[in-house]
């Protein structure tokens, strides 16, 4: 492994993440990884419910993941109308 880089995975979310964006690395049971990035709405029973950008629900097993962090809100997006001045 000489010349490479290795990060370090770490798990850093807890329950009370509830409500904030999150971003969740979990192993696939068919091997490799995966992320998911979203609100997590909610951690009951070892499942983790992850709201995506989409509106789509991601479920997570605790037991898949293998490192987790909180975001920040996704910045507003640049273009479209321009303010109008006063």
């Amino acid at each position: 492994m000489a010349g490479r880089m290795a990060g370090r995975l770490v798990h850093r979310i807890t329950r009370e993440d509830v409500g904030g964006r999150v971003s969740i690395r979990i192993h696939l049971p068919e091997g490799g990884f995966t992320d998911i990035v979203g609100v997590l709405e909610s951690w009951d029973e070892g499942v983790l419910a992850v709201r995506r950008r989409d509106g789509r629900e991601a479920r997570v097993t605790e037991s898949s993941i293998v490192a987790s962090r909180v975001v920040p809100d996704v910045p507003p997006r640049r273009g479209g109308t321009p303010p109008r001045p006063l």
